[in-house]
């Protein structure tokens, strides 16, 4: 029997008796690094307490209607308590969040982790707080670079003219593929599979653990490496939630974060990059298409954000990655 199955009938033979009893919400499928290292994480939480913390993690957002905006809301509202999310969704309702989702702002998954970790997560954790989120400095769990899929070869801009894109919600990625000449429309991860079979969606961009996870190799052929935008998964808690707990328990949650976040982006940037040969010998075929063209449609777009985001935002965006042009 699995430590993960042992420590699950914990929880349901525990929690009606623990000091606190918490529930972990977040978007990929079981089979995830996500999921494995969020279930490791607060069951160590669970053995350095003394048991006084249970907190049962669900996968995709346990089925909730609505998916991440709906869960977002209810995390806020206090109905869940911890929850993770990418920044572009997040920017929904801390507009700041969409700094992660800046295109073509960081090189590789470990700079934009540098950079989530350094003084521009810290101010996003200020800005989340804002808004009764409690962020954690070291919380940025990997999604990884976005890459697009589609049922045609993608090399330039030019090829995306008219195809209908999936986007998460959160502005910023609509603009972006509007800017490519895309028509973005926003489908919920959950429901990709079935865009791109009856038509809703021509494409989708996201890491090639998501087109893994969900079986997208069996509606589309073609994989165009852009690496146009990295995205992770940031761990949130309700701050109300938090603000309640002994300084000796979130110590350790803060501890146990940092390291299982660690973990995680190692798990995640290690299948991003065996995924290219396992999906290839599935049937799809790859193509790396010169970032150039796609930069220079973005002129627009960049000024328009970094007048959204505002100075001190855009500061601390290219003080941590470089200049954005």
């Amino acid at each position: 029997m699995g430590s993960l199955t042992v420590f699950s009938r914990t929880l349901r033979a525990r929690a009606a008796d623990v000091e606190f009893a918490f529930s972990q919400y977040h978007n990929q499928t079981p089979a995830s690094s996500l999921h494995t290292r969020l279930v490791q994480m607060w069951e160590a939480v669970y053995k350095e307490t003394n048991g006084r913390v249970v907190v049962k993690v669900f996968a995709q957002n346990n089925g909730i209607q609505g998916s991440d905006p709906a869960a977002l809301k209810a995390l806020v509202a206090g109905e869940i308590q911890f929850f993770t999310l990418m920044g572009g969704i997040l920017g929904t309702m801390v507009p700041a969040a969409e700094v992660q989702q800046v295109p073509f702002a960081f090189r590789s998954a470990a700079h934009a982790h540098e950079a989530m970790d350094g003084p521009l997560g810290a101010y996003l954790c200020d800005e989340m707080a804002a808004k009764g989120i409690h962020g954690f400095q070291i919380g940025a769990f990997d999604n990884g670079m976005r890459q697009i899929t589609a049922n045609k070869r993608i090399v330039t801009p030019d090829d995306l003219a008219g195809l209908k894109m999936r986007v998460p919600a959160g502005q910023l990625v609509a603009d972006t593929f509007k800017a490519f000449g895309c028509q973005p429309v926003i489908i919920n991860s959950d429901s990709i599979h079935a865009a791109l079979t009856d038509g809703r969606a021509d494409a989708q961009e996201n890491p090639l653990t998501l087109a893994d996870q969900f079986k997208l190799y069996e509606v589309v052929k073609y994989v165009a490496m852009t690496d146009h935008m990295w995205s992770g998964f940031n761990q949130l808690a309700n701050l109300a939630a938090w603000q309640k707990l002994p300084d000796d328990i979130k110590g350790i949650i803060d501890r146990n974060v940092t390291t299982h976040v660690h973990l995680q982006r190692q798990d995640q940037i290690g299948a991003n990059t065996r995924l290219r040969t396992e999906l290839a010998a599935r049937g799809l075929e790859f193509n790396t298409p010169d970032p150039a063209p796609f930069k220079r449609k973005l002129a627009g777009t960049y000024a328009m954000w970094k007048d959204k985001l505002g100075s001190k935002c855009w500061s601390l965006l290219e003080r941590s990655a470089g200049s954005i042009t």
